[in-house]
């Protein structure tokens, strides 16, 4: 049997199926690219990634180029540590010797202090002046003791442990007692008592005569000028002293 459709329009359903147009898609992108904002994104995002990398690389390096100086700077630090406690040591076994030794030397200087004072006083000594007194004064001698070791302060904080500082050096220097000397004496002439002083400063082994009162006394009848001075014994360096032995000829 022929049918015949006699309406107009009508016809074959269209099927519910689209078709992609890929060309349109493609075009429609090309023209979004030339956009500049988009350009400018996307070189901004490449640029990004670009950094990042970078960055990483080189962080990675630094990183184990500063694992290497660190393990060489802990070696070294272990090394150099013996080696100064090396050296602390002996330089305090050097400081102890030498302080015995100036110990020594300081004994054997002084040992010399009142012959040389007796022998400055007699040669200075004028005619018609007499002494009735010489002896020490001031505090007395002997008050610094040499032989102890002085004790060292050590700072035990922990800043100072932090810091890693050398320890203190021991003092290797002697202290010596100032000598301080009385004389008390008369003499018949004024004017001797004052080439007395003088000779008495011109000395190598006295220094700062002071006269301390002076005044008029009479002696088996005659009237004298009694007097009383106090002078320092000052130590000379060693290259002006002289050295004899001491010899008594028996007849």
């Amino acid at each position: 049997m022929i049918e015949i459709n006699l309406l107009p329009g009508a016809g074959r359903k269209k099927s519910s199926r689209q078709s992609v147009d890929f060309g349109a898609l493609v075009a429609g992108m090309s023209g979004r690219m030339r956009d500049k904002f988009m350009i400018a994104a996307v070189v901004g995002v490449v640029v990004g990634v670009g950094a990042t990398a970078g960055l990483y690389y080189t962080q990675d390096r630094q990183e184990a180029a500063l694992e290497v100086r660190k393990d060489k700077a802990v070696r070294d630090s272990a090394r150099y540590a013996n080696f100064l406690r090396d050296r602390y040591h002996a330089e305090a076994v050097r400081d102890t010797l030498l302080r015995q030794v100036n110990i020594i030397r300081s004994l054997d200087e002084d040992r010399y202090v009142w012959p040389h004072i007796l022998d400055e006083i007699s040669r200075a000594l004028p005619q018609y002046t007499w002494l009735t007194l010489v002896g020490a004064a001031g505090v007395p001698q002997g008050g610094n003791n040499v032989v102890v070791t002085p004790k060292v302060a050590e700072d035990t904080s922990a800043a100072a442990k932090k810091r890693a500082r050398p320890p203190k050096r021991l003092d290797t220097d002697i202290p010596k007692d100032a000598i301080l000397v009385r004389l008390m004496g008369r003499t018949v002439d004024i004017q001797a008592l004052t080439r007395f002083m003088t000779d008495l400063e011109a000395s190598p082994y006295i220094v700062n005569v002071q006269l301390d009162k002076s005044e008029l006394a009479v002696d088996q009848g005659k009237e004298v000028t009694q007097f009383q001075l106090t002078l320092g014994y000052s130590r000379p360096d060693t290259s002006m002293l002289r050295r004899v032995p001491l010899s008594l000829s028996v007849k």
